[in-house]
């Protein structure tokens, strides 16, 4: 969408000019200054949000000296900038023409106040001119430092251009090695024979970039010590930081203009031996998109309160982003990390009432839930039940021979034995009904696992045979069964519910007032605890008979019978009380605590998108539940008006029009910036993190980020360079980094460092 030049008699817009449009700033002071100077009474009455949201100026408007160019892809005013220039006349020559930016008729009164502003200022300014000529008359060091101020907008020398163009070609290689994901380093230093050299790969394209001919490369290269290192390792973690920086602060500064947004974090992952949590944002662009975009990695800390405080501190102070306009958070994380990021949660809900805590759209509730149960037996479960999976997916000739022991088992069955078939070429753990896939599937892949272990005609590897042992124990281990069965029905209770939430805009407002129902069922299993287990354990006994497994009982079990003889604990109720009794009590706490009011409350604001009304045959009463965002509406006094011609509207449309069904439609419609409150409710509505991401196209930033981890080996994996590898098609913009290295560090050559991995002269 081109931007338009606000000001009066200006026609330029920015699809016609390469100049700079520039919104109007939020400071309420400043763009009262520029209100006035542009001479338009329709822009009086809004607030600096609007005028910053919704109104540009285009370049022509600021004197030169206003206005910094820090690169050829940037342009940006100085802090202190003011409109001057503006064209207040050229409309009296056609009087008969209409003007959409009418110009503002000043009384004498007011000509009068503007004169004598004018007169002051000068005479400010003027005074402020005598000053610093006597300040500088009597210490005439002060000259010295206007004259070393000056030196900014002096033309730069020979070596000064010389450095930046090396410096650039540096910079080139370090951002193709991150989108390329390229390593930074070559071979173990163990993996190489003695008395060779062989540079890492930085070094290594340093080297062919000077042998194609690269000038500035070459002419480094002839200066420096034959013992040294070309661009030693600080020098590149200090650029390679500088990349990442620039590169996130693209991202951010579209988080920053859309207002508010979302923090969600993915599972813990291991970046060169150190634990670190994925964060990424959603936001509605500037086109009405929701986008989830990848931001960087954070330090993993095992402290809870620590973690917290690194957590708001990189966000708020590294990052830049103001946590008072953060409406959602979501945390997907397995078993044994889920508490602590509980804690991080319920420490940014004291400091931020409105960053509501919810599931993420892209985690099934039942899977989310099983991996926050605080049961060592359900963590080990979950662990094996990833690692069967993973194994089958290593090659198509163990799926082929799942396939083929599925089909003899279903034989009676064939359409549910086509379904298991299909369901195992997917990635089936992260199904709501996965327990309950499990459950049908065991056999076959016991049979499949000890076929494979004990295979005579030798067509599996050592490896593959050797793994395949080590499941199967574990898959007809008594615990893991009991487990599971409990699971599966445990959870069967939240199935239908979760499965809403990840369904259509309607599906999602009619499952939070089913959430009632669900604890309503849930807390009668609770009360009647003792019954319910009692089939849970019959049904895992029959499982493990079935099997052929052994009802043999965990080691801590055993050992508790053998030290205490009087004891009358039996297995069944073992199970009742460390498995069934904890899961089901953190299950109903887990759905209180997840969908809390406030979360249910937004939730019920889903009836503003025209399908949820119409269902609701159009009586639908939103103002109640929208009250927890009235700060963030632009007009909130015009609420209860707005949302009748929102109904309105669609209740009477004509017979051809159907109702949007998403938010994603409603955003997109012509006419919503005629409806700013309900546009601005949609927008929050839209990044909570518990609402999909409609549009796949804008989902890269989990999608690339599950590529990296999955293609990148743990030894090797960069924070730095996987920022620049999941966002590749973000534009970078060299003379930026150049800049900042050249201000941040040392332009002075680094002293000579003796290394063995030298470059030879070529």
């Amino acid at each position: 969408m081109p931007n338009f030049c606000a000001a009066p008699n200006c026609t330029r817009k920015s699809t016609q000019s390469d100049l700079a449009f520039f919104r109007f700033p939020r400071d309420p002071a400043r763009c009262q200054k520029w209100v006035e100077n542009c001479r338009r009474a329709d822009l009086e009455d809004k607030t600096p949000d609007q005028l910053n949201k919704h109104y540009r100026l285009c370049a022509k408007h600021f004197e030169t000296s206003m206005i910094c160019r820090t690169s050829p892809y940037r342009t940006v005013l100085r802090d202190n900038a003011i409109p001057t220039i503006f064209d207040l006349t050229s409309h009296l020559n056609n009087p008969h023409s209409r003007h959409r930016k009418r110009i503002k008729e000043l009384s004498e009164d007011e000509i009068r106040t503007l004169k004598q502003k004018k007169i002051e200022e000068t005479s400010e300014q003027e005074q402020k001119h005598k000053e610093i000529n006597n300040s500088n008359a009597q210490n005439p060091s002060a000259d010295e430092g206007c004259e070393e101020h000056d030196e900014d907008i002096l033309p730069l020398t020979l070596e000064e251009k010389e450095n930046k163009e090396y410096l650039k070609s540096l910079f080139e290689i370090l951002i193709l090695m991150g989108k390329q994901n390229i390593p930074l380093d070559g071979h173990e230093a163990d993996e190489i024979p003695e008395g060779l050299f062989t540079p890492d790969n930085f070094q290594a394209l340093l080297e062919c970039r000077i042998n194609s001919g690269e000038e500035v490369l070459r002419k480094r290269f002839e200066t420096t010590a034959v013992n040294t290192l070309f661009c030693s390792k600080t020098q590149q973690k200090q650029m390679l930081e500088i990349c990442e920086s620039c590169i996130r602060e693209e991202t951010l500064r579209e988080v920053r203009d859309s207002h508010f947004f979302s923090i969600i974090t993915d599972d813990v992952v291991d970046i060169a031996g150190e634990e670190h949590l994925p964060v990424l944002v959603r936001f509605v662009d500037e086109s009405h998109n929701l986008r989830e975009e990848f931001v960087g990695f954070l330090p993993y800390e095992a402290d809870a309160e620590i973690l917290a405080v690194k957590f708001h501190t990189t966000i708020t102070e590294k990052w830049g982003l103001n946590m008072e306009y953060c409406r959602g958070q979501a945390y997907i994380v397995s078993s044994g990390f889920s508490s602590k990021m509980k804690v991080v949660a319920s420490r940014l809900l004291e400091k931020y009432p409105q960053a509501i805590y919810t599931l993420c759209s892209s985690c099934a509730l039942n899977m989310w839930l099983a991996k926050s149960v605080p049961v060592t037996g359900v963590s080990v479960a979950l662990g094996t039940i990833e690692e069967v999976c993973s194994f089958f997916h290593r090659s198509p000739q163990l799926l082929l021979e799942l396939d083929n022991i599925i089909s003899v088992l279903f034989q009676s069955n064939e359409e549910r034995g086509k379904e298991l078939k299909e369901i195992c070429h997917s990635q089936w753990t992260g199904r709501h009904d996965a327990f309950e896939i499990l459950v049908d599937l065991l056999q076959a892949l016991v049979l499949c696992l000890d076929g494979i272990n004990s295979d005579t005609n030798i067509r599996w590897n050592n490896c593959i045979a050797g793994r395949a042992f080590v499941l199967c124990s574990a898959v007809t281990d008594f615990d893991f069964i009991v487990t599971i069965v409990v699971l599966k029905n445990v959870l069967s209770f939240t199935r239908a519910f979760g499965k809403n939430l990840q369904g259509q805009t309607s599906d999602v407002f009619f499952a939070a007032s089913s959430l009632t129902a669900v604890l309503h069922s849930l807390n009668e299993v609770m009360e009647n605890i003792e019954v319910y287990h009692e089939f849970w354990f019959e049904e895992a006994t029959n499982l493990a008979t079935k099997l052929d497994i052994q009802m043999k009982l965990p080691g801590k079990f055993r050992r508790a019978q053998q030290g205490n003889l009087e004891s009358q604990l039996t297995s069944e109720s073992y199970y009742k009380e460390t498995l069934s009794v904890p899961t089901v009590e953190h299950i109903i706490q887990e759905l209180k605590d997840i969908f809390s009011e406030q979360h249910l409350k937004a939730l019920k604001c889903l009836s503003l998108v025209p399908s949820v009304m119409g269902q609701l045959k159009f009586n639908t009463s939103e103002e109640h539940h929208a009250d927890m965002y009235r700060s963030d509406l632009p007009n909130p006094d015009t609420l209860s008006a707005e949302l009748h011609c929102w109904r309105i509207k669609w209740k009477h449309r004509g017979k051809d029009i159907e109702l949007p069904s998403t938010i994603y439609e409603a955003l997109h419609l012509p006419d919503i910036k005629f409806f700013p409150n309900v546009y601005a409710l949609l927008k929050v509505l839209c990044i909570l993190p518990v609402m999909k991401v409609e549009n796949e196209r804008y989902e890269n930033g989990r999608k690339r980020l599950k590529a990296y981890l999955r293609n990148t080996l743990t030894d090797q994996r960069s924070s730095n360079l996987a920022l620049l590898n999941i966002n590749f098609d973000i534009k970078h913009d060299l003379d930026l980094m150049v800049d900042t290295y050249i201000k941040l560090y040392t332009t002075k050559p680094e002293p000579p460092t003796d290394n063995s991995e030298t470059i030879e002269n070529t």
